[in-house]
């Protein structure tokens, strides 16, 4: 149990961790493998997905610790909003993992067919996914009540997203051409209407 969350918010926490777990492994990594029906993606990962499962794992252990040890504390009432941003970002992610249907793959990769994907949260946003994955990170630090666990998830995300969605980018430019081009000029990577 976290020592500044009374049983029934550790109860709830444990729910949300558990939702975003499986919601990784069932809506992120086995529908997709199932939607593509064993399609050939032409992987260039260059080593960003074991980047971010490790970063990821990482930095929740460190926002864990830093929570237990009281380091950085915020108020308890931040705990209810940092769960609402845990449920917002994996709603996010999974609505934009379900838009991109048979493209989404957790490795960088192009597949035969592949097209730009302009709808849902695409609309506003070439990154959708990472954007979920940021909120529920958040969430996590401020249901942990650590500012410096909110700050470390924050900081290893820009790093370790930023490397992945360059990457990412750099092959969709050279596969989709003018199309991904034009789709990068209306549209922001993360945040709607700001970056």
């Amino acid at each position: 149990m976290i020592p500044s969350l009374k049983s029934f918010e550790s109860t709830v926490f444990l729910l949300a961790i558990i939702l975003w777990i499986l919601s990784e492994y069932v809506g992120a990594a086995i529908i997709p493998n199932l939607r593509r029906h064993g399609t050939k993606i032409r992987k260039q990962d260059r080593g960003s997905r074991l980047l971010l499962s490790l970063s990821t794992y990482i930095s929740v252990i460190v926002a864990f610790y830093f929570s237990f040890h009281n380091i950085g504390l915020l108020p308890t009432w931040t705990f209810y909003p940092g769960i609402f941003l845990m449920i917002l970002g994996i709603f996010i992610r999974q609505w934009s993992i379900r838009e991109l249907g048979v493209f989404f793959s957790v490795q960088v990769g192009i597949q035969k067919g592949q097209k730009v994907v302009k709808k849902g949260p695409y609309k506003l946003i070439r990154h959708p996914s990472y954007t979920g994955l940021l909120l529920t990170l958040i969430g996590i630090g401020l249901a942990l009540q650590s500012l410096v666990a909110v700050i470390i998830m924050i900081l290893v995300f820009s790093i370790t997203f930023g490397y992945r969605i360059h990457i990412e980018e750099k092959l969709l430019i050279s596969e989709l051409n003018d199309e991904y081009v034009k789709y990068m000029a209306e549209t922001k990577r993360l945040i709607p209407y700001i970056f």
